[in-house]
């Protein structure tokens, strides 16, 4: 067990000849030869006084140091220094309450062995014991080890966790869902008679009066409030019409929100059938669950008008749809009304146009039988010969006194050949 504070530091020059006991007349010479640690410290002689140099006096002191032992001391790091060429990582313990400062040095391999990533800021519990550098009378600690304490415990240990769940894709933005538009069932996990569900209702209820809410009233602070989440998500989950989830906790401390940061409830937010839009804290929380929700709230009431639309924008939109469509039917009647009356019109005037082209068509014709009419040959001076019946194509055909047959254009008459 660690000797009591007033133990370890009480009459620190106990056992030197420099002033413990009673006031000395002056020019004694009682005391003035000291033995700390065993090493003896000898004085100087001054007249009748005896005195010790400034470097006798911190070799003393630092000698009597060593025969204190190793202690743990809280604060606060502050100043915290290092270099790739010092062998040694100073840094100041701070008390937060009455501000008093204590420089400490640790070997820089000890300090990277931890991997605390330590930052200025954050509590932490350091083991080593006191030494003096006598060169200038500096007092420091000479740490052996540092762990954090109370939030820098935490911090350290939600970010291993964040680190881990990232890795396993669970912070992804591709895993994340987009909320329905209109939510069958709205399921709310919160605590009883917080000023969150009332937030969450009283939006829903103002921008969506017909919304459907199944409320799960479970604890949200203390140890059993991780657990008691999850299954409050489980049991809404196993609703039929359930279409999202909303989560929510109004502010707190950072104590009171860890809950919300645990892994069982974050895996469970992760693996929800339904979308899930968590509101926990105030905006400048930022739990795990949220970085696994598909959607996070600044507030519970940013939550409540996240997951139901405004039925007064809805009407204003179902209005310009409903004009929208009456506008569409209007033009679109007035365009096949004029399609109707182009396809009456080309009807109407189609007969007169095929007739008119069918006359045309036969006018061409009768014009180039009348071409080739024998008729027309005959109108240009032709005649047609014939003998017995027969046409006379060539002068052998016939003889001297054959009776012939000629047709002319206007007629035919006889003749006989020569």
């Amino acid at each position: 067990m660690t000797p009591p504070v007033r133990e370890l530091f009480g009459n620190p020059l106990g056992g030197w000849g420099l002033g413990t006991g009673p006031p000395r007349r002056r020019g004694s010479n009682h005391g003035a030869r000291g033995i700390l640690g065993g090493v003896k410290i000898e004085p100087i002689a001054r007249g009748d006084r005896k005195v010790y140099s400034v470097a006798a006096f911190n070799r003393g002191v630092r000698d009597w140091l060593t025969r204190l032992p190793t202690v743990w001391i809280e604060g606060e790091v502050t100043e915290l220094r290092r270099h790739v060429n010092w062998q040694t990582v100073f840094f100041t313990l701070k008390d937060p309450a009455e501000g008093a400062c204590l420089a400490v040095a640790m070997g820089r391999g000890q300090f990277d062995a931890l991997r605390l990533d330590l930052a200025d800021g954050e509590r932490v519990h350091v083991f080593g014991r006191p030494e003096l550098f006598e060169q200038r009378a500096d007092l420091r600690l000479r740490a052996l080890s540092i762990e954090r304490f109370g939030l820098g415990d935490h911090l350290a240990a939600l970010e291993r966790l964040k680190r881990k769940l990232a890795a396993e894709g669970l912070f992804a933005a591709e895993r994340r869902r987009s909320l329905p538009r209109l939510p069958r069932l709205v399921g709310l996990v919160t605590g009883n008679d917080a000023a969150a569900k009332r937030d969450v209702l009283s939006t829903i209820a103002d921008r969506f009066p017909p919304a459907r809410v199944v409320v799960a009233e479970t604890y949200v602070q203390g140890p059993r409030a991780a657990g008691a989440i999850v299954e409050a998500l489980r049991a809404l989950c196993e609703l039929p019409e359930l279409d999202v989830v909303v989560v929510t906790r109004g502010g707190g401390s950072f104590e009171d929100l860890l809950p919300f940061s645990d892994e069982r409830l974050v895996r469970a937010v992760a693996t929800c059938p339904v979308p899930v839009v968590t509101a926990v804290g105030h905006e400048q929380d930022t739990p795990l669950c949220d970085l696994a929700a598909d959607v996070r709230a600044s507030t519970p009431t940013a939550a409540g008008r996240l997951v139901v639309p405004d039925v007064r924008e809805l009407l204003q939109s179902l209005e310009r749809g409903r004009n929208g469509l009456e506008r569409g039917a209007r033009r679109t009647f007035e365009r096949e009304r004029q399609r109707l009356d182009a396809t009456q019109e080309r009807l109407t005037r189609a007969p007169v146009l095929a007739l008119e082209r069918k006359r045309a068509a036969l006018d061409q014709v009768a014009a180039r039988l009348r071409t080739l009419s024998p008729r027309s040959t005959l109108a240009r001076g032709y005649a047609i010969v014939r003998s017995r019946g027969n046409l006379v194509r060539s002068a052998t055909a016939v003889e001297p006194g054959d009776p012939l047959q000629v047709e002319v254009a206007d007629g035919a008459f006889g003749a006989r050949v020569e």
